[in-house]
This record gives C-alpha cells, structure tokens and sequence, in this order.
C-alpha cells in the first residue's frame, strides 16, 4: 500500500503504508509511513491525481498528465491533448482513464495503450469535476457554465445538460449510484437517481474541498478548515465532527481492507494522515499514523497492490444497462431548469503513439511523450524566443 499526493511545488510524494498488527487492551494500533519517493516532472503545480492496481496518474496546471508505473517504480510518459490545466483525473478499472481539463474538455483514454479513445466539448466553460457511476455507463460533470451533465459512456455522448443556477465545483456518485451529491460552495445537494430531483440539502460551514462516501448514506465532508464531519444524507444531520489538521484540508481518500475501513486527509499543513473509521459513524475514527511533508498539499491518492480487477472495462454497447430505465430521469425537467438536445461533439484523435515518444510532431495532440522529449521541445521554444529577442534589439 502506498499514500501518494501531489503539492503546489510540483512534487509527487509517495509513502509504504506499513499496517501494525491489531493492538491489544488498551492501546490504540498504530501504522507507520516511510518516505519511498519524490518525484518532480511537472512545470507547475499539482491539480489531480488517480490511481488503478498499476499506474498512478497525474494532472497539472502545466496542462499536461504524467503516467507512473508502481510496480516498476518508473515514469511511463505524458499525456498532452488539453491546453488548460487538468482539473480531474477519474480511473474505471484498469482499462480507462477519464479526464477533465480548463479547456471544457472530457477525454476518454485507454489505459493499456494510452490513446485518447474521445475527446468531449463537455462544457461551455472549464470542467471542474467529474464522477463516474459504478456500472460505468454514466459519467456525471460540472462545470464553470453553471451546468449539471449526465454523459452515456458507452456511446462517448452527452444524455443530458441540467441547468443549477449557479458553478458546481464537485459532483460524486455514491457507492451504489442511486445518489449522488452536487457540491457549490459549501451547499451539498442530494439528488436520488430514481426521480433526479434533490431529496435534501445539508450545509457546512465553510466552503467544501472534498467529500467522500462512507456508505450509500453516510458522507465524509471537509474543506476551508480544519474540521472534517460525517454527515447522514437520509436524516442530513451532523453524525459527527473531529479536528484533522491544522489547516484547511484539501483531498480525502477513503478505502477498505479486511477488518479496517480508512479515511485518509491531506492538508495546507503539510500533514498526511489516516484515520481508522469506527462502525458507529457517530464515533469519531482514531488516528492510525501520519506524517509531514513540509509541502502545501493539493491532491491525493492510495494505491493498492494487489487490487482486485473487478472492472476492467467500460461495458460494451451491445450489453443492457442496469440504469438505463433511470438515465431519462437525470434529466428531467424542472421549474427553471433547462434541458438541451446534446451538443457538436469534437472529433477524437485516435491517432496511435508510440510509448517512447516517438511521435514526429511533440504538438498538443492526444497520445503519449516522454518527458525528457518534452522538456526539450519546451528548451528548444525558450532558446527560439530569446534569439527572435536579440534579433529584434
């Protein structure tokens, strides 16, 4: 297992999770986290990270995704089809990899041979999250031009556009789908799949950075503080409320293994930390260990090895959808709300690259280059400008 989060100066962070057997009487277990890597490959700071069984992914505000094989422990290349920075990186299984970027744009991407598969005008403005539904045949985004979209995975296309009045910055899926929560500001609405409205509305006190499902009902919430809190989305009541950090946090991870639920929090403070979930929510969880990167933290992850490859692929078309009798009603239409037909899509770029960087042309299209090559190309336009400088004077 290793806790991995990227930080505003441009820095990969990994660190072995090393679990404690069970404690005895009354001490509480402890777990340790070794240093295991850092690595700098990106020109700005980190926005996003996502991880499978094999790869972990990040995004930038250079614009660009780098790819890094766990198991090797080596870089795997970069993906350079957005011209904005990335702002959500979503894996399905081991087979693909979804991403959103400031340019409005939703990718598709092979997570095997790392082409882009679709390339989405998803929004009219930037793209600032996106969920995947559990079946994988459904995506939901938000965006900055203050819309709510449902997109069918299987046929790479928009099923729906749902005006919300105002800029969602987060949107997630509970374990199961049949909800799924729309963050503005620090407003959490509870939609039910079933019927596409809001069955409820629970508020925080200061605006939201992250949220994570504990449950189908139970709703981990922190953002511009140090507080994190469970809250029930049945009854919206506050389960339970526990100090994490001493500064906003900024990213939680949750995840389950044999006799242990986690939760895991990164902070401004420049702490890790993950907490051990108790089975009554109305318990606050008890710190399992948790160290200091001496970074202002902005995304993070876990990998897993040995993740159980239950969803290797996005479904093919020819196969039934378990959610297709409710798709319709996502985007159903209610007062003030505007439903449009689905929009000019951009054409994909399917084009083929090689894992090495090959590529004649090291332009913003989809498909994999090697950093070194794009470091180079990045050397070469800095020595052009500074020539067209003297030339001029």
């Amino acid at each position: 297992m290793e806790l991995v989060a990227g930080c505003y100066e441009q820095v990969l962070f990994g660190f072995a999770v090393h679990p404690e057997p069970e404690a005895c009487g009354d001490h509480e277990q402890q777990w340790t986290l070794v240093a295991d890597f850092t690595h700098h490959a990106h020109t700005a700071s980190l926005s996003a990270v996502a991880v499978n069984s094999r790869f972990v992914v990040t995004g930038s505000k250079d614009e660009t995704i780098h790819i890094y094989d766990m198991k090797k422990k080596i870089e795997h290349g970069a993906l350079v089809h957005h011209s904005g920075t990335i702002t959500c990186l979503k894996f399905y299984g081991n087979r693909h990899l979804i991403s959103g970027a400031e340019d409005g744009l939703i990718c598709i991407w092979d997570a095997k041979k790392w082409e882009c598969l679709k390339s989405i005008k998803a929004h009219k403005g930037q793209v600032t999250f996106l969920s995947i539904h559990p079946s994988g045949k459904l995506a939901l985004s938000v965006g900055t031009d203050k819309t709510l979209r449902t997109w069918n995975l299987v046929e790479g296309r928009s099923a729906f556009i749902k005006n919300i009045k105002q800029n969602a910055h987060i949107v997630e899926w509970s374990p199961r789908g049949e909800q799924y929560v729309v963050i503005i500001q620090n407003k959490i609405d509870i939609y039910q799949l079933d019927t596409a409205s809001i069955s409820g509305t629970i508020t925080n006190e200061k605006r939201i950075s992250s949220v994570k499902f504990l449950s189908e009902s139970v709703l981990a919430v922190a953002g511009d503080e140090e507080v994190i809190r469970f809250f029930d989305c049945d009854s919206l009541v506050c389960l339970c409320e526990f100090k994490a950090h001493e500064n906003r946090v900024k990213d939680m991870f949750s995840f389950e293994i044999p006799e242990h639920h986690v939760i895991v929090s990164a902070s401004s403070d420049g702490f890790i930390k993950m907490w051990k979930l108790k089975q009554d929510k109305k318990v606050p969880p008890s710190l399992l260990c948790e160290i200091n990167t001496n970074a202002r933290l902005t995304c993070l992850g876990v990998w897993l090895d040995k993740v159980a490859d239950m969803k290797e692929s996005l479904p093919p078309a020819a196969e039934p959808s378990p959610v297709s009798k409710e798709q319709s009603k996502i985007g159903k239409k209610e007062p003030g709300d505007t439903v449009h037909k689905e929009e000019k899509r951009s054409k994909p770029n399917t084009k083929k690259r090689g894992l090495t960087g090959d590529s004649k042309k090291a332009t913003k299209e989809s498909g994999l280059i090697s950093t070194k090559k794009r470091k180079m190309v990045e050397m070469l336009e800095k020595k052009r400008k500074k020539k067209k400088i003297k030339t001029m004077q």
